[in-house]
């Protein structure tokens, strides 16, 4: 679906800056409780100024399915990043729109849950096409800058031929600096930042977007 995102785009001139930096994915945040909340007026805006290809991602924290399903028809999103305590039921209800799910990885048993999770995705018929992985800080729906449990999510693997599970996106405190070691220990299938290429909250430094995608980029050519 995509490998190296940008999340929390605020503005029409960011989202020019993430594209032409090369990433493959931006993230628009629709949680009104977030530093980096767009309404969806301004979310219409930027997801009209992206070239094609450009994957655009909503962000969403347990918000009512219709408005979830709303919002995704009315920017014209192409995947709901589901990134609250929404249960596998929820996932049902999105009508057969694309879904990330993401999880914030709490020990000692952070995978277990996930794979439980999932299980019942599994049976209800509603898996996600990606499963995203970020920190766990209690309290918060992602954005903190705190680095994911790198070394445990060594271990999340494919499961039983025809029960393979989604993608992981690996998330957390992920920088220009430490992306690509993230990508050579965890082996992740993509990629997700925020805070990581901010001047401030909700505004992206040009020069850590470029320096962040082409790390990350770099990073997944060499592990083929």
């Amino acid at each position: 679906m995509f490998r190296v995102k940008i999340c929390g785009i605020t503005s029409v001139e960011d989202a020019g800056v993430v594209a032409e930096a090369g990433a493959d994915a931006v993230g628009l945040n629709f949680y009104a409780r977030s530093k980096r909340y767009v309404p969806v007026a301004q979310a219409q805006a930027i997801a009209g100024s992206l070239p094609a290809g450009v994957v655009k991602v909503g962000l969403f924290v347990n918000a009512p399915a219709s408005e979830v399903c709303e919002t995704f028809d009315r920017v014209g999103l192409d995947l709901i990043q589901l990134h609250g305590d929404e249960p596998p039921s929820f996932l049902a209800r999105m009508g057969g729109r694309p879904v990330v799910k993401a999880f914030r990885l709490r020990e000692p048993d952070g995978l277990d849950a996930i794979g439980r999770y999932l299980a019942e995705c599994r049976g209800m018929e509603c898996m996600p096409q990606m499963t995203l992985v970020d920190a766990h800080v209690e309290g918060a729906y992602g954005g903190t800058g705190q680095v994911a449990d790198w070394q445990a999510l060594t271990s999340y693997q494919r499961g039983e031929p025809g029960e393979s599970l989604p993608p992981l996106v690996l998330a957390g405190g992920l920088t220009p600096d430490n992306v690509a070691e993230a990508i050579r220990t965890v082996r992740p299938a993509a990629v997700d930042t925020a805070s990581g290429v901010e001047s401030a909250p909700g505004r992206k430094d040009r020069a850590l977007v470029e320096r962040f995608v082409q790390a990350a980029q770099r990073a997944f050519e060499d592990l083929g």
